[in-house]
């Protein structure tokens, strides 16, 4: 048979029987102060009081059953009720008991300056009660140990309501804490599903774009000049080649486990060279200016050169037919400024700015690391990117360093345009 615990048992029930358990020691024990077989010091009690008199003292402990909705109320009773057994010549010992519980719960629930007011009112009536009728006189008995038992009660209410609203509070803050964790962590999830959203775009964007400029170059060469047909499917194996290691490369680090292995250093000149070359293997005349790095750039900002310069030129292959595009790459003291800018020629229909994901990728990765771009239609025609990045602070940006390891898959893919320059279709 399994016994329950306490704290099993239903509330109501727990109250009903500790105010019986008071009832009873009330009655019972100033059943046992009024008889007159014992002596107090030499003091005789003369007769039991009638019995409708314990009424006096029962009814206040019945009466602990509303504490919780009508505390100092239910404590003014219980004086009363201690003050009328006073005056019977009465010892208020027992009688005591409901007003000290009372106390304890007006401290619980009320505010010090409440408990304070009704506890120096309820000492003071007790206190001139038992002076005028009580056997033993104004400086003993009940008079001489109430304050130390009120003062009692009173404190250890006001010790458990502070521990409640401690726990209170402390839950409070765990749950305020938890949630912060929780939207952090899905913040961080975003900005991360965001930075990975970006790679993917940009990888998929370029080799589709790649591959659907020479496929529809040997569609239109298929019966004129089978020779370059084969150049171009040549360079649409290169595009797909590259595609896939460098999705290979984004999946490989997602895999693994923080820590696991160390990040590769971002792309450098020569991986910049290779999209540069492939662009033009494409069919789109592309030029790469750069100045020499005066010392190596922190891999996030190389990853966003790199994909900056990357996206901009799909977008000249895709937008601009074949109008000649230049790469520019300028240092200035603690800032590198990159410009994709393309002519853009009779035949160019210039894509709007912002137009699609592409721009405002660039523009995130910009922003991450404390940057700007701008991108928009030139005057005379054409388009350009122009990127300015911080170089000194970039290593504190939140750009993920696992993503970093990606454009080594672009050096790989992108050396074999520079190995052989396709004829252009």
């Amino acid at each position: 048979m399994r016994i329950r615990g306490v704290t099993s048992v239903p509330r109501r029930w727990r109250n009903a029987a500790g105010v019986a358990v008071v009832t009873l020691l009330t009655v019972i024990g100033s059943y046992a102060e009024a008889n007159p077989a014992h002596t107090y010091g030499g003091l005789h009690l003369t007769s039991h009081p009638p019995l409708p008199a314990y009424l006096l003292v029962a009814i206040p402990a019945l009466a602990l059953a509303g504490r919780d909705r009508y505390p100092v109320r239910v404590f003014l009773l219980a004086v009363a009720g201690a003050v009328g057994w006073a005056a019977l010549g009465q010892i208020d010992g027992a009688a005591l008991v409901p007003v000290l519980v009372a106390l304890f719960w007006v401290a619980l629930t009320r505010s010090r300056r409440v408990v304070l007011m009704a506890g120096l009112a309820g000492a003071m009536a007790i206190f001139l009660a038992e002076g005028l009728f009580g056997p033993f006189g104004w400086l003993g008995g009940p008079n001489a140990t109430m304050w130390p038992e009120l003062l009692a009660a009173a404190a250890l209410g006001g010790y458990v309501a502070a521990r409640r609203q401690w726990l209170a509070a402390e839950r409070d803050r765990k749950e305020r804490t938890e949630q912060i964790r929780e939207e952090e962590t899905r913040r961080r999830v975003d900005a991360e599903r965001m930075r990975i959203a970006r790679e993917l775009h940009d990888v998929v964007a370029h080799s589709m774009a790649m591959i659907n400029v020479q496929a529809t170059a040997a569609s239109l060469l298929l019966a004129d000049d089978p020779g370059r047909v084969a150049d171009a499917l040549q360079e649409i194996r290169r595009a797909s080649k590259g595609g896939l290691r460098e999705l290979r490369a984004i999946l490989d680090v997602l895999r693994q486990v923080d820590g696991d292995s160390p990040a590769l250093p971002g792309p450098d000149l020569g991986a910049i060279q290779a999209l540069v070359d492939a662009t033009s293997a494409a069919g789109t005349p592309t030029t790469l200016h750069a100045d020499r790095p005066p010392a190596p750039l922190p891999p996030p900002v190389a990853l966003a050169v790199y994909r900056i310069v990357q996206d901009s030129l799909t977008n000249v292959v895709r937008h601009a037919e074949r109008a000649a595009a230049t790469v520019t790459l300028r240092y200035e003291p603690g800032h590198l400024l990159v410009d994709v800018v393309n002519d853009g020629g009779s035949t160019h229909a210039p894509f709007s700015d912002g137009a699609g994901a592409g721009l405002e990728g660039m523009r995130e990765r910009a922003a991450a690391l404390g940057g700007t771009l701008e991108a928009g239609a030139r005057p005379r025609g054409g388009f350009r990117v122009h990127a300015r990045l911080p170089t000194a602070a970039a290593a504190r940006s939140e750009e993920s360093a696992v993503i970093a390891t990606v454009p080594d898959a672009a050096r790989r893919s992108g050396d074999a345009a520079t190995q052989q320059r396709a004829g252009r279709p």
